[in-house]
């Protein structure tokens, strides 16, 4: 199944254990917010806390586990053309983007995911925080962090291996008030294979 889903648009779906997503920067300097969960039971789910500790890094890349809130691999990193992807920005959303940048009415990935769960009987409450494919947040020495622009190149990729049957929940990131999309938000493409 290869998807191209649309700048600024929601997709989810089924990964069977042992089958691979790949997820491609068609054009480059796109970020990608993303959830997963036990498809059979999505109380367990990605757990930020637990995949950073066993990774001993804030930056995810090839070999590094997305742990759940119980410890258990949803997901492997098994290829990937970019390396140090972001665990602690976090998704952007309508009130986010009024307290940072004093806009109104500009949705962002939580209202993705919002639509995205929707589907699968999912809401509010199983957003957590999320890993932002293609995304840098670069932590200084003092503690200090900010969201830098992105650099991935067209065509960039990351593959992941479901290690049980997982709902993977994505946002192609609609951000223009900051420099993650280089304020000009494009497709990606999606493909479960295997």
């Amino acid at each position: 199944m290869n998807t191209i889903v649309p700048a600024g648009a929601p997709w989810s779906g089924i990964v069977r254990r042992g089958q691979l997503l790949r997820i491609t920067d068609l054009e480059g300097q796109q970020a990608v917010d993303f959830l997963c969960y036990n498809a059979a039971d999505p109380q367990e789910r990605y757990h930020a806390p637990n995949t950073m500790k066993a990774a001993g890094t804030i930056f995810l890349t090839t070999g590094h586990v997305l742990y759940s809130d119980i410890a258990r691999p949803i997901f492997t990193i098994v290829e990937d053309w970019f390396g140090g992807h972001d665990t602690i920005g976090g998704c952007c959303s309508a009130p986010s983007n009024r307290m940072l940048y004093g806009v109104e009415n500009c949705p962002g990935c939580r209202e993705n995911f919002l639509t995205a769960l929707a589907a699968h009987g999912l809401g509010r409450k199983d957003i957590v925080p999320n890993v932002n494919w293609f995304m840098r947040v670069p932590v200084s020495t003092d503690g200090g962090a900010a969201i830098a622009p992105g650099v991935s190149p067209p065509g960039c990729q990351v593959a992941l291996r479901a290690e049980m049957d997982a709902l993977a929940v994505i946002s192609n990131c609609p951000q223009i008030n900051n420099p993650c999309n280089n304020f000009n938000p494009t497709p990606i493409g999606v493909e479960i294979t295997g």
